[in-house]
């Protein structure tokens, strides 16, 4: 992988990484936009640039703000409505070709990043941008937080989640003093407490529940004028089933695929231990190739 770093307008950077392989001349670009605290080295975002490698396409992955490996520079981290610093990388990304055909494939958050995204713009969306994909995406982020905060969600995902949000408010301790209630943030223990002490305040949010409802891709599917792909599956642990869209109301050119089985981010296929392969990603690498 060969790293660069890209200043914000904001005067924050983020990191890109891309796949250290020579793109055909003219290939498309895909662009891959990881989970919550993920990062280009999550197994999915691996294997769906891989997969464009060997299709001889341009590959690129965004780490969001304080997803690299070094700490962002401003107070704020990122979040799951934050779409600014994608509409920046896919802006620069097109500057520089212009005559390039971008696909974008996000996963879970950064599924709903993209989707969001490609919302918010509608028909403003650049040209070059020809298809997307979202894997696994929290459409309504309320409901995702209240599943995940009961039961055996809480006491094996959150939890996790929870350590690595504290590691980097530690961290980042200096910058928040006054801007968050560190005592507070320190001590919770979901995801509604975490978005009201920390995401909240820090992002310009009134509290959580606002977050949840501006920053939720639900709303947005109906305005999407790209083709677009979403695949979900009936058992997401994080996910509820009832929060899935209907593939009867989504926009001409948006098409919805939802497994049986295939949890979250997950969907293996194969025969273990022989041959285990991601169905989502081979699925979303054939979309982006019927539309580049």
């Amino acid at each position: 992988m060969r790293r660069e770093r890209l200043a914000t307008p904001d005067g924050d950077f983020v990191d890109l990484d891309w796949l250290d392989a020579d793109a055909t001349a003219g290939a498309p670009l895909l662009l891959v936009l990881h989970g919550l605290e993920g990062s280009t080295a999550s197994h999915y975002v691996r294997a769906l640039l891989a997969r464009a490698g060997t299709r001889g396409w341009g590959a690129v992955s965004l780490n969001f703000r304080s997803c690299s490996g070094e700490m962002n520079r401003l107070p704020r981290f990122y979040h799951s409505g934050d779409t600014g610093d994608l509409d920046h990388v896919v802006g620069l990304l097109t500057a520089r070709a212009p005559g390039v055909r971008l696909g974008v494939v996000g996963v879970s958050l950064g599924g709903n990043v993209l989707l969001k995204w490609l919302g918010e713009l509608g028909e403003a969306v650049p040209a070059q941008v020809v298809g997307g994909v979202g894997i696994s995406v929290p459409y309504d982020l309320e409901a995702c937080v209240r599943l995940m905060d009961v039961g055996f969600q809480k006491a094996t995902y959150t939890v996790s989640f929870m350590r690595s949000f504290k590691r980097k408010l530690r961290a980042k301790a200096r910058l928040l003093d006054g801007l968050v209630d560190m005592r507070e943030a320190l001590r919770v223990r979901t995801f509604a407490a975490y978005d009201r002490a920390v995401t909240a305040p820090l992002h310009g949010f009134a509290d959580e529940v606002d977050y949840w409802s501006r920053a939720s891709s639900g709303p947005y599917l109906e305005r999407i004028r790209r083709r677009a792909l979403v695949i979900g599956a009936l058992d997401d642990p994080f996910v509820p089933r009832h929060v899935l869209p209907d593939p009867a109301t989504l926009p001409l050119g948006v098409r919805a695929e939802f497994a049986r089985h295939g949890g979250h981010v997950g969907f293996m296929e194969g025969r273990w231990p022989w041959r285990v392969d991601s169905w989502a990603e081979q699925r979303a690498i054939e979309f982006l190739a019927g539309v580049m």
